[in-house]
């Protein structure tokens, strides 16, 4: 192979990754927004008392919707990601029985006030 032809695979792979990181970090918003569901669907799923493997299941969901993302985001920024989702999740189980009854349990409060 010509050395111009290496130099020109090699620009067109840091460009091509660059733009790529560029919409991952634009795309944050929108797959935390997405996240937010995840959670709350795996939780459904899974119930409690299961953490790893909803998050394990909610990467499963992460890789099948944002293939492109999740091959340059580090599973650590994921997880990140995930924790905040989460928080909003249980926000949502402590203020709204709707969303607890959706999920199939009692809110987060009802829990605590139950518990000795």
């Amino acid at each position: 192979m010509e050395i111009k032809t290496i130099i020109a695979l090699s620009v067109g792979a840091v460009i091509l990754l660059i733009v790529t990181a560029y919409i991952a970090v634009n795309q944050r918003r929108k797959i935390i927004e997405w996240l937010k569901w995840a959670v709350t669907e795996a939780e459904k799923l899974l119930g409690s008392g299961t953490g790893q493997l909803k998050l394990r299941q909610v990467y499963d969901w992460f890789v099948a919707k944002f293939p492109v993302i999740a091959a340059i985001v580090p599973f650590r920024v994921f997880s990140a990601w995930v924790d905040v989702a989460l928080e909003t999740m249980r926000d949502w189980l402590g203020t709204n029985k709707n969303v607890a009854g959706y999920i199939g349990g009692e809110s987060y409060e009802d829990n605590e006030k139950e518990q000795p």
